[in-house]
């Protein structure tokens, strides 16, 4: 049973402030319940509860953090089937994508518990030499300390694996850091269930209270009181440009500057090398709309633009618009993520021309592909704007001089593919080095939609994708965010 409320000091809070409810991403119905918005009181005493859970938690050792860890796992498979019927009902995501993306993300907990089990407590040792001249050195250890409480922002496009018990949660918790989540308004009832699922696990592993809240409202405000409380340390976000900015902004507004781990955005540029087109035209058709249709693009690895050169475009274009026209309208996560969609292509289509178009449906987005020119493209910013669905921009180049100046005039990005040979990979270094400074993971002959759940994995890159090109959302490097080194000098 899904109570509407916010789970703050382990305690289901009952005071609230007005109410939203959740819509049907199918029929753009409301869904009960109601969800209480939090009072700005509340937010006042979740903040503080973090700042008195996290003097305890700190102190945990890595055992009890990894068991804690994968009790929350264990907990969120018992509620598969919970999960199963509300979540698609909030998104629109079919059953078997609410499954994989539920067994994502309890192999995330069980990653970051397997690696507190074996990573050392000192990773680096420098013994005394107390005989050195002309100044001795001391003993000097350094080590790591979590940063303190982080305010985790729940993800639109994913309600398991980015959000209550996703990436930023399960790496703040790993690291030792109370988590203040706020959940999306798109998904609270899917959030109220994985919140469930974790205070089981804080009763059965006996960890402080407060170490995990849920904070639900529709209220901007509240988000931007959140980052800017005195107790919050760090902050995990996944989202639109815009809303990152204005909530950096208010970061900036804090007597104490913190970390903003933003991830805002990306087109993930798939290069296709010239000579790689001919011959190969249905294949790569195929794979590049199957990859845009993928939970209709509201992926922030979706591939949105497409760079191909001007002597293989035509059959490229042909074949794109065969497998366009046969793509099915799906339902997006929100009917504002619908509108802002539509819009994106309503832009695309003032400034570019329209290739093809998939087939549509009220209350659905439809796939679309535009075309246009390198230099067009160069010269108009735009075309360069994300649009967060399944809308990609076919730029046609003149030469490999010409598609370097579109890879230099890039921000930058996620991820990006390039397709070709190896000969052909060979002789066009300079477009693969180009590319290795643009983007956090670099993708040979494959599409950037998927991204695994490794030690390897890096989600990140130059900015606006992220606000911080040194770290990753995903994988057990993600834990690095929430910690701090610390040397310890002479101890005994």
């Amino acid at each position: 049973m899904l109570t509407g409320l916010s789970f703050i000091n382990n305690q289901w809070a009952a005071e609230g402030e007005g109410s939203f409810s959740a819509i049907n991403a199918l029929d753009h119905s409301a869904i009960t319940p109601e969800f209480q918005n939090i009072s700005d009181a509340q937010l006042q005493a979740a903040c503080e509860q973090a700042w008195i859970a996290f003097k305890a938690y700190r102190q945990t050792s890595r055992s009890e953090r990894a068991a804690f860890l994968s009790t929350i796992a264990d907990e969120l498979v018992a509620r598969e089937a919970e999960l199963v019927a509300r979540t698609p009902l909030e998104t629109g995501l079919p059953e078997m994508r609410i499954k994989g993306e539920l067994g994502r993300t309890v192999g995330q907990l069980r990653l970051f518990a397997a690696n507190l089990e074996k990573d050392p407590e000192i990773i680096a040792h420098d013994g005394a030499l107390p005989e050195r001249a002309p100044l001795p050195r001391p003993d000097l250890k350094l080590s790591k300390v979590p940063v303190g409480p982080v305010a985790v922002f729940g993800a639109s496009n994913f309600p398991l694996a980015f959000s209550a018990a996703g990436g930023d949660t399960a790496s703040a918790l790993a690291a030792g850091c109370p988590v203040v989540y706020k959940a999306h308004t798109a998904h609270p009832g899917t959030s109220e269930i994985v919140t469930q699922a974790i205070a089981a696990a804080i009763a059965r592993c006996n960890m402080p209270a407060g170490v995990y809240q849920l904070l639900q409202s529709k209220s901007y405000e509240i988000s931007h009181a959140l980052v800017k409380h005195s107790r919050i340390q760090a902050v995990g976000f996944t989202g639109s440009y815009a809303v990152g900015m204005a909530l950096l902004d208010s970061i900036k507004q804090r007597q104490q500057m913190i970390p903003f781990f933003g991830e805002l955005g990306s087109i993930n540029p798939q290069v296709l090398l010239p000579g790689a087109v001919a011959g190969n035209e249905d294949t790569l058709a195929a794979t590049f709309v199957g990859s845009l249709n993928m939970g209709a693009g509201q992926f922030c690895t979706n591939p949105g633009l497409w760079l191909v050169s001007e002597a293989e475009a035509e059959g490229f274009k042909q074949s794109v618009s065969r497998e366009v026209e046969q793509s099915a309208p799906q339902p997006m996560l929100t009917p504002a993520i619908l509108s802002s969609y539509q819009k994106g292509c309503d832009t695309l289509a003032q400034h570019s021309r329209l290739v093809a178009s998939g087939q549509s449906e009220d209350k659905r987005c439809t796939t679309q592909v535009f075309a246009t020119s390198a230099a067009e493209f160069i010269a108009n910013e735009a075309l360069h704007q994300e649009v967060f669905g399944p809308a990609a921009l076919l730029v046609t180049y003149k030469d490999a001089a010409e598609l370097e100046q579109v890879l230099e005039g890039l921000e930058g990005q996620l991820t990006a593919s390039i397709h070709g040979s190896d000969a052909l990979i060979a002789a066009n270094q300079n477009v693969v080095e180009s590319l290795s400074y643009l983007v956090g993971r670099l993708i040979y002959n494959q599409m950037p939609t998927g991204v695994e759940v490794c030690d390897s994995m890096m989600h990140g890159g130059p900015f606006p994708s992220s606000t911080d090109v040194r770290s990753t959302s995903v994988g057990s490097q993600a834990i690095e965010r929430f910690l701090r080194p610390l040397c310890i000098q002479n101890a005994v």
